[in-house]
């Protein structure tokens, strides 16, 4: 179900949903999260998908913020704020608000958004593309358990790098970080098989990818050992070589949805490491809403670089 609200307010979106609720018999109790993507027109689509495809697992109300740039000076001092409410099968398991914001509305998107957050439900907000230089302080941000960007998506990833270091807050996390996570969990069961000491490590990947550089920097701060960075063609992470005192261990990852695992003295092994999508990336997130400690160490790497807190 879909109710279209022309120049509204927070208090008629809430009454939207209800009525929405009341027409298709279902309660908002069972949703265990407010989630908020402030993204643009045209990367909307794809972030609600991924979201509705995310509240299969994690039951939410997705509040979509939009800001419309003004074309002209009546629109840049207009006010106003125009809705899309989204109940039943068009909403996933939970519910959506498409909220498009013009003029001043769009400085304070924060007004707008804070009436219609689940009461004592945890919040998270995700910026699909462009996110804020310090994402704990900016006003969306603010109202956040979780906070998740995306240095993948945006033009220049080493620069949003080094951007997010100076940024830190615990609750922050990147899905650079989170697509690692699969690579992370190999190469631990890997080193327990092998039980050797690592002397030397290499990351493969395409150029300038920030998940590889994440990783590179954890394994150094957890390997104490300095990692070389090798640009292949990719897609993105393909290898991480690890060296040892009895061989190299090996994962390996060229393309499609294996990987090869090489342990010294041991047979290969396929193992199945696939490029995951952004909603399983978004699932995964939402399951644990503390602060993600390893983040914090792949952002300051083996310098150990101090980290402000922005709260």
């Amino acid at each position: 179900m879909k109710i279209d609200l022309t120049d509204t307010t927070a208090s008629k979106i809430n009454k939207a949903l209800v009525q929405g609720r009341r027409a298709i018999g279902t309660p908002a109790v069972g949703m265990v999260l407010t989630m908020v993507i402030v993204t643009d027109e045209e990367n909307a689509y794809d972030s609600i998908r991924a979201a509705e495809e995310a509240s299969h697992e994690h039951p939410s109300r997705t509040l979509v913020v939009i800001k419309r740039h003004a074309r002209t000076p009546r629109e840049r001092t207009a006010a106003r704020l125009d809705a899309e409410v989204r109940v039943g099968s068009e909403a996933g398991t939970g519910e959506t608000v498409v909220l498009r914001t013009y003029g001043e509305v769009s400085d304070h998107a924060d007004s707008v958004v804070l009436p219609l957050l689940l009461p004592d439900a945890p919040v998270v907000v995700w910026w699909p593309v462009d996110a804020p230089a310090v994402p704990a302080k900016d006003p969306l941000g603010a109202l956040a358990q979780r906070r998740i960007t995306d240095m993948y998506a945006v033009e220049h990833p080493p620069a949003a790098l080094e951007a997010r270091v100076a940024s830190y807050a615990p609750g922050d996390t990147d899905l650079a970080w989170t697509r690692l996570t699969p690579w992370r969990s190999m190469l631990a069961a890997a080193l327990d098989q092998a039980r050797a000491k690592v002397t030397s490590a290499a990351v493969e990947s395409e150029a300038e990818n920030p998940s590889a550089e994440l990783l590179a920097r954890w394994l150094e701060a957890r390997l104490d050992v300095a990692v070389d960075r090798v640009v292949t063609a990719g897609p993105v992470v393909t290898a991480v070589r690890l060296g040892t005192e009895k061989g190299e261990i090996v994962i390996d990852r060229p393309e499609g949805p294996l990987a090869t695992l090489s342990l010294p003295g041991q047979p290969s092994r396929t193992l199945a490491l696939k490029v995951r999508s952004t909603s399983e990336l978004i699932a995964e997130e939402l399951r644990r809403l503390d602060a993600d400690e390893m983040y914090a160490v792949a952002l300051r790497g083996v310098a150990g670089k101090e980290i402000p807190a922005h709260v």
